[in-house]
């Protein structure tokens, strides 16, 4: 294990946060060659913080867009950053307006057969929140027997709980903020929900410190998808395993562990 990536995990610990790690240490990648003199031109959404916002001063930043950054410096090439609304990313990439999207989109089969898609570099897990003082025992089927578990009516997260939760009794909100205003008022026992909404809150003043994550992350593809990579055309497909090598060593020198506890205090995992 890098000298620096020990100590970043060390840190990691110290602060109670809990690393995502999407990349298998036997696989080796090799690099592909990529003309040293091409400018990578990354498409980027600037309203889905922590993943692409504003910085302050006014630039945009987030995980996504400092592992372009990254991954551009590890591989020696220049890039740019190019801020598109969400909903025009992907026509753009394909009208050649842009080289690679860093951008929170689903990797999803279609989008797989459209695009050249790297590995995922963030997942987003969903996870049980439960109030500080109430000691509510660790979420499993057993634990949830009887209990009162609120969920975001019409969401993944809703289906999974019918599906393998059935001993608990489902109360449906319309919209997360008021589950976990419910949770805050001590309405329901558990919230199952979006991790990374639930990261934003629990850490923020909304919460006030009342609740925290209990039991681990759940990651079932087929309920909570593949996760989001970046997106590039699929005649580029060297650009597209270049960012895989990348990504990769980002993880392996502890550049990824120190982009993730910078936008993650709170860490959904």
């Amino acid at each position: 294990m890098p000298l620096i990536f020990a100590l970043t995990a060390s840190a990691a610990q110290a602060q109670g946060v809990n690393l995502p790690n999407f990349w298998d240490p036997r696989t080796q990648m090799e690099r592909p060659e990529l003309p040293a003199t091409r400018t990578i031109r990354f498409l980027v959404d600037d309203d889905f913080p922590p993943l692409h916002f504003p910085g302050l001063d006014g630039n945009p930043t987030g995980l996504s867009v400092e592992l372009a950054r990254a991954a551009c410096e590890r591989l020696a090439l220049a890039c740019t950053i190019q801020v598109r609304r969400f909903d025009t990313l992907l026509s753009a990439l394909s009208e050649k307006q842009g080289d690679v999207v860093a951008a929170a989109i689903p990797i999803t089969a279609e989008l797989r057969q459209r695009f050249a898609v790297s590995g995922a570099y963030f997942k987003i897990p969903a996870r049980f929140a439960v109030r500080k003082d109430k000691s509510q025992p660790t979420p499993d089927a057993r634990a949830l027997q009887g209990k009162t578990l609120g969920v975001v009516g019409g969401t993944a997260h809703e289906a999974y709980a019918k599906a393998f939760m059935g001993g608990a009794s489902l109360k449906p909100y319309p919209e997360l903020a008021a589950a976990q205003t419910a949770l805050k008022a001590g309405e329901i026992d558990y919230l199952f929900a979006d991790g990374l909404g639930l990261a934003l809150w629990i850490g923020g003043e909304e919460a006030a410190g009342c609740c925290d994550f209990s039991g681990g992350p759940y990651l079932e593809s087929r309920f909570f998808g593949e996760g989001i990579g970046f997106i590039a055309r699929t005649e580029d497909d060297a650009l597209r395993r270049a960012l895989d090598f990348a990504l990769q060593q980002l993880w392996r020198e502890g550049k990824y562990a120190e982009l993730y506890l910078r936008f993650f205090p709170t860490s959904p995992y």
